[in-house]
């Protein structure tokens, strides 16, 4: 294992790992960053940095000597051991996680037993998520839970179980993959950004060592071993001095007034940075929290706290800080008058300083006008039941999720209730005398399993002279808004493509970065003429690729347009090439979002809609006020 003293850089990383390592009740750390920064190799070199632990001999949950409420209770003698860091991968399965019936014991045995999970192997110890924003949203459900309780319950096949799970939670991220859910992102202690140096000598001396441990992996970790050694009595001597650090009061109103200058969501935010000011006091030998250890803290704790919208970016501006720090000083120096005054947080940050604007002049070359306010929208949805990966769209088989039958031929995994139901009775005529099952190959049933599978949304928009009404562009660009927030909600992979003047591009091409299109879309030119037929060629190309990339992710197309077609790259009519083109899209789910205002209105949009055999709605009826049920493209 590459040390962890030997990790050029990233001194925000290695400081914020430590300061968990002091405390684990800061709540772990998120590293979000870029490909190829080293993100999980000092994530693993942490392990061997934990101080050993007590623990209870034979307790396959680990627990400290004492402990009452453990299933393996009571417990005797006691034994020494190392800190655990316990990975669970992306793909790992609920039964992998929380536990599961001993099937070994259940059908050899005939008596239940319950076969702890990574919940209970990383009990007192370090859970690492590597890539945690691609996990199973099931899976988040469960490490939320348990994060907020302590203990893992296991109610299935049978078997309840509740134990000890208390575990410092480490995730790693490239945002460019997706984002969190919030949910998830709130329980992570501290956040880190992280990328790669743009210093040759740093560089170099990255490459240098790398080299040279995979040239001698053992000669290498011995060079390090006593830095490692120093940092691993350091976090000993930090964890002994935390009991002796105080945290004056006004510190305590220093902390909530920055917390509240920030306006974060609840309070969790205001104990992680008192927590993480208290380990760097007594990470630093100190006896008493001062400012630099709450500056150090809100560093870390509060930029993943202050995005209100998936496409917020996250981070704290340095002047930002600096100004929170500045009136929080005043806060800190002496006590709010009563519950009537106004209390810490009185003052407002200033505005970020927008960037120059284009002056939009041109009449065929105009930038899209700010969005209109987002709504919540309603569902769309992929009509069947799918393949796909786990998601929150639509209906999918899937390997995990509700079990909602047993079946002899399809599923996937053992659905041994049926199974045993099966059996029983014929346990007489097979000649059982003694404990356990005879069980045949007839017996056998697989759980048949339904879940929510994520889907390409692709986003199809007109963008041409008749779109570029500022009241109606301004609608259009709202509502692409918040079908691609719903997208993110729901883990979807998103694309899109924009048609304008003589032809159609591919302005985005399908990601799971949602705020990335956010962005493209603000960027985004109106005017012109209309080539729809050819923003319908552009989608069939893109979804053809797409197929090959991931034959089982489901399409969407949300096609937003008045239905108007003014010109065409093919050389015909217009109208009737847009009409041609949709007939490639007609095995596609399709919503047409009907953009077309006024007193006067042509229909368009629904006759595209007829042809792609797709779901036209109006604009105004995407949002979840004024969209009755769950629309369905067929």
């Amino acid at each position: 294992m590459f040390p962890f003293s030997a990790v050029v850089g990233h001194d925000d990383l290695r400081l914020a790992l430590l300061l968990n390592a002091v405390h684990p009740g800061i709540g772990g750390v998120l590293v979000r960053g870029e490909k190829g920064t080293a993100k999980s190799t000092i994530v693993r070199a942490l392990a061997a940095l934990l101080p050993d632990l007590d623990a209870s001999r034979g307790c396959r949950f680990g627990c400290a000597p004492g402990t009452t409420d453990c299933p393996d209770a009571p417990h005797e003698g006691v034994e020494r051991r190392p800190a655990r860091l316990v990975e669970l991968p992306v793909g790992a399965t609920e039964d992998r996680l929380v536990g599961s019936l001993d099937l070994e014991k259940a059908l050899t045995e005939g008596v239940r037993a319950f076969q702890p999970g990574l919940l209970a192997a990383a009990h007192r110890g370090v859970l690492y998520v590597d890539e945690v924003n691609l996990l199973h949203d099931h899976l988040v459900d469960l490490l939320l839970d348990a994060a907020a309780m302590g203990r893992a319950h296991v109610e299935r096949e049978g078997v309840s179980v509740s134990h000890p799970s208390q575990f410092l939670l480490v995730g790693t991220m490239n945002p460019e993959e997706g984002e969190l859910r919030p949910q998830l992102l709130d329980r992570f202690g501290l956040t880190v950004a992280v990328k790669a140096a743009r210093d040759v000598a740093v560089r170099t001396e990255v490459i240098r060592r790398r080299l040279a441990y995979e040239a001698d992996p053992v000669a290498f970790a011995a060079k390090w071993a006593g830095q490692d050694a120093e940092l691993k009595q350091q976090i000993t001597d930090a964890r002994d001095n935390l009991k002796r650090v105080s945290l004056p009061d006004s510190e305590l109103r220093r902390i909530a007034a920055v917390c509240a200058a920030f306006e974060v969501d609840g309070m969790r935010a205001d104990l992680v940075v008192a927590r993480a000011a208290t380990a760097h006091a007594a990470w630093r030998g100190v006896t008493e929290v001062e400012e630099t250890d709450v500056e150090t803290a809100v560093r870390l704790a509060l930029p993943h706290r202050r995005r209100r919208d998936p496409f917020d970016e996250p981070g704290i501006e340095e002047q930002q800080l600096e100004d929170a720090m500045r009136q929080a000083a005043e806060h800190a120096e002496e006590p709010p008058e009563g519950p009537d005054d106004d209390g810490p947080g009185g003052g407002e940050l200033p505005e970020p300083q927008e960037g120059p604007k284009g002056n939009g002049n041109a009449p065929q070359d105009r930038p899209a006008p700010e969005p209109a306010p987002a709504f919540k929208a309603r569902l769309l949805e992929v009509p069947g039941v799918g393949e796909g990966a786990p998601g929150k769209r639509s209906r999918a088989r899937a390997r995990t999720g509700r079990i909602v039958r047993s079946s002899k031929v399809d599923g996937s995994g053992l659905h041994l209730v049926d199974t045993l139901t099966n059996a029983a009775p014929h346990q007489a005529a097979r000649g059982r005398s003694g404990p356990g099952l005879l069980l045949t190959a007839a017996d056998l049933r697989k759980a048949v399993r339904e879940g929510k599978e994520s889907n390409l949304v692709l986003f199809v928009v007109d963008a041409s002279g008749s779109m570029a009404a500022q009241k109606r562009m301004s609608a259009v660009s709202g509502a692409v808004i918040s079908l691609l927030r719903d997208a993110y909600q729901r883990r979807d992979k998103v694309g899109v493509v924009t048609f304008r003047g003589n032809q159609a591009e591919l302005a985005l091409p399908p990601t799971t970065s949602v705020d990335a299109a956010a962005t493209r879309l603000k960027k985004m030119r109106t005017g012109g003429r209309t080539p729809l037929a050819d923003g319908l060629l552009k989608a069939h190309r893109v979804l053809e690729i797409e197929r090959m990339r991931d034959p089982q992710k489901r399409p969407l197309v949300v096609l937003l347009t008045d239905g108007r077609a003014t010109s065409s790259g093919l050389g015909g009519d217009p109208t009737k090439d847009a009409l041609k083109a949709a007939g490639l899209l007609e095995k596609t789910a399709v919503v047409v979002v009907d953009c077309e205002q006024g007193h006067v209105r042509l229909g368009l949009a629904q006759k595209i809609a007829d042809a792609l055999q797709g779901t036209c709605v109006k604009l105004d009826q995407l949002s979840a006020d004024h969209l009755a049920g769950v629309v369905r493209a067929a």
